[in-house]
């Protein structure tokens, strides 16, 4: 007789939470900011804390976004050019607009967004 045990990581879905990420006050409206948060997830053994840098937006009405820095077009980390008013893969000359559009270049899509809520102040990522 042959056959698998299936390991018990399979079917089990990734939890998400909510992570404090930073300030709406602190924001400027339309000026991406990156800011560090730190990720907790579990390895099988341990609680393991990584870091993960996002871009936050502050847009019209006092909403926020953030974003993924992670450019959509061969994964490299793109950066805030303030002269420009523009996010900028260093690699390829990607561009995109301060809310994560692509403006120009290769990059196939937007920049993905991760879910935002506003509990006073205080801005959570959900990640």
């Amino acid at each position: 007789m042959s056959g698998a045990i299936a390991s018990p990581i399979f079917g089990r879905r990734k939890e998400e939470s909510w992570v404090a990420a930073g300030q709406l006050g602190a924001l400027i409206q339309d000026v991406p900011v990156p800011v560090s948060i730190s990720v907790s997830r579990d390895d099988g053994y341990r609680q393991i804390a990584d870091r993960m840098v996002v871009f936050l937006v502050r847009t019209a009405n006092d909403e926020v976004m953030a974003l993924d820095p992670t450019c959509t077009h061969l994964g490299c980390r793109v950066s805030w050019n303030p002269d420009e008013r523009e996010l900028k893969c260093p690699c390829h000359g990607g561009t995109y607009t301060p809310t994560g559009d692509v403006k120009s270049g290769p990059p196939p899509a937007p920049l993905q967004r991760l879910d935002t809520r506003l509990d006073g102040d205080v801005i959570h990522v959900r990640v």
